[in-house]
């Protein structure tokens, strides 16, 4: 089973989906990882009822970083700002699939770390890293 996920991270980092940054855009924001210089920005067009309709995103990194960004990133395509900014750090860790390190989960984590730090603000950020589930 474990190979079949690599696969799918593979694919998503070689060939990541919504890749490339909007403009005219209604959020964006940046982040990075300073333990291994994995860095992402993600923007987004959200419509008028608050349902993000498109994702664009650009950054670089480890496989894991860049796959976690592509795969978000279709998640979020016609979800409501407010259920995105809801994903919590097990459904990212789920979807990847395979056990990760303490570093990659940080990588995985990227993504979810720009949009919930670019639409809460660090200290909900630094309360859902913290919370062990």
């Amino acid at each position: 089973m474990h190979d079949l996920y690599r696969e799918i991270i593979l694919d998503h980092a070689q060939n990541g989906r919504n890749w490339g940054l909007l403009e005219p855009n209604n959020f964006d924001h940046e982040e990075h990882n300073p333990l291994c210089g994995d860095r992402l920005r993600l923007t987004l067009r959200i419509d008028d009822d608050g349902i993000i309709q498109e994702v664009g995103w650009d950054g670089n990194g480890c496989a894991i970083s860049q796959a976690s960004a592509s795969m978000l990133g279709e998640r979020l395509i016609g979800m409501p700002l407010q259920n995105a900014l809801k994903i919590d750090k097990q459904e990212i860790l789920d979807e990847i699939g395979i056990p990760l390190t303490i570093n990659r989960v940080k990588c995985a984590l990227l993504s979810l770390k720009v949009l919930v730090v670019g639409g809460l603000g660090k200290r909900e950020w630094e309360r859902i890293e913290d919370d062990e589930d």
